[in-house]
């Protein structure tokens, strides 16, 4: 199943079930939401809605919304991070609660003709256990036994100790896991998240539930969130008098899953960026975990460019201008270390553009403009590391540091690896006032600007949980 088939086969799905579909929105948020830099997640455009306000698509919509988490941005490159990522979801605002959310994504995951007919004995779903006073969901646990049963399955639900073994497929789980909230306060609620065995051929499914997610065997794909409560000011739940349901499934990790493979990496969205990143550097992607760390970034880095731009914003040294900055740079830099040394990033812009044109139109419409600015900032930083890096940062005192902090050459985050380690030795050994200038970068943007993005809200040092793991941020992810 290709990209474009699997986002018209959900929308699809859901409209049939009553669905207003309507169009992602800008990665830009608006204007008059200052909380985050970027469009974190599905929800993040509607929480007027959740919150009460009339959607004019009436009370149920579904899209596929274009999304950016740079939190992680220095963990890209691994198997699971990526910065930009597609999350498809549903929503009820005030209507359909779980019994309805359960079986319908039951239905798309497993349903041959209308879903993805994935097979219903690779599930296993996670429900909240209670916690802080708030009851076990019962409702959910007796919603997917039911679900299971019509599927031909009597399952059975783990016991405190999140064991799975024998007919265990429901497994509860506390907060951290399994609860979501926008902030500190407001509509929040318990969740289930859905998860696919991708290795049957290693034997039956045993041991600790979150130990065989951490090694990848088990695979989020999707979350729904039961927004029941409001969580007030003094700490308590108070129940909603209309409940709400938000859910995310990430196009990448969704294609992975479907397509048997081990990391988002190894899609369709990902193989013709490869292809020419491998044509341009003469290096493949699988010629050592160094360049397969460095194509992994390229490609990523790539696509989020390409959307942002088409968004409006551009490479400056504030706010969301920096972020983009920091993202290209940080790929030109990548791509350096695989002997990438004449411009490229509006060759490997075009392709992401021809590979999402069909369904953003929007790419189309902004590529000279995405073209124009890709190739403006490289050509800048080509320059800037020609006339000076080296010297730079050999002599990091008064001219070394403003040289670093302020023409953004990311001497901390991405010298490359023998360069790298020879920074932060001498950055040690460096005078005090040198040695606290040198630190800007990730002082000044790390908390002012960094801070601000993969949903955390401006001046709140915790990012709200916003269901990632299904989609996002942090994806073989997601999330």
């Amino acid at each position: 199943m290709t990209a474009q088939e699997l986002r018209l086969k959900f929308l699809n799905f859901f409209e049939s079930k009553g669905h207003a579909i309507i169009p992602s929105a800008s990665l830009v948020p608006n204007e008059t939401d200052a909380s985050t830099l970027f469009t974190t997640a599905g929800m993040h455009p509607l929480v007027p809605y959740l919150l009460g306000a009339e959607h004019p698509g009436g009370k149920r919509v579904a899209n596929v919304q274009k999304c950016v988490r740079t939190g992680d941005i220095d963990d890209v490159g691994d198997n699971r991070h990526l910065t930009f990522f597609e999350m498809m979801g549903n929503w009820s605002f005030g209507d359909y609660f779980k019994k309805e959310a359960i079986s319908w994504s039951f239905e798309f995951l497993t349903d041959k003709e209308k879903g993805l007919g994935l097979d219903p004995k690779r599930l296993y779903v996670t429900v909240f256990k209670g916690e802080d006073g708030i009851p076990r969901d019962e409702e959910a646990i007796s919603i997917w036994k039911e679900t299971f049963q019509k599927a031909g399955m009597d399952v059975a639900v783990a016991g405190e100790d999140g064991i799975v073994q024998g007919d265990v497929r429901i497994i509860p789980l506390g907060k951290d896991d399994n609860f979501w909230i926008a902030g500190a306060t407001g509509p929040c609620g318990g969740d289930t998240e859905m998860f696919y065995d991708t290795r049957p051929e290693e034997g039956k499914l045993e041991g600790n539930f979150s130990e065989l997610v951490d090694t990848f065997r088990l695979i989020e794909v999707w979350n729904d969130v039961f927004m029941e409560f409001n969580k007030t000011a003094e700490g308590k739940y108070e129940k909603l008098a209309k409940p709400n349901v938000d859910t995310g499934m990430g196009v990448e990790r969704t294609l992975m899953v479907l397509g048997g493979q081990y990391t988002v990496f190894e899609t369709e969205l990902f193989r013709p960026l490869f292809e020419k990143i491998s044509e341009i550097s003469k290096n493949g992607y699988q010629d050592s975990e160094e360049t397969k760390k460095s194509f992994r970034i390229i490609a990523d880095h790539i696509r989020a460019a390409v959307f942002m731009i088409s968004d409006g914003v551009i490479p400056s040294n504030t706010e969301r201008g920096y972020v983009l900055r920091r993202l290209i740079r940080r790929a030109v830099r990548y791509g350096k270390l695989v002997c990438m040394n004449e411009n490229f990033t509006k060759e490997l812009a075009r392709i992401v553009v021809d590979s999402f044109k069909e369904f953003y139109a929007e790419l189309s419409e902004n590529e000279e403009r995405i073209f124009e600015e890709l190739e403006k900032e490289e050509n800048k930083f080509r320059k800037t590391l020609e006339n000076g890096l080296n010297s730079g940062c050999r002599y990091l005192g008064k001219t070394g540091v403003r040289f670093v902090s302020v023409l953004w050459i990311p001497c901390r985050i991405d010298f490359g690896i023998s360069q790298g380690e020879r920074y932060r030795s001498r950055r040690k050994r460096l005078p005090g006032r040198a040695r606290e200038a040198s630190g800007i970068i990730q002082d000044r943007f790390g908390r002012d600007v960094q801070g601000r993005l993969a949903g955390e809200r401006r001046g709140d040092e915790e990012a709200p949980h916003g269901h990632p793991s299904a989609s996002g941020g942090s994806q073989e992810g997601s999330g």
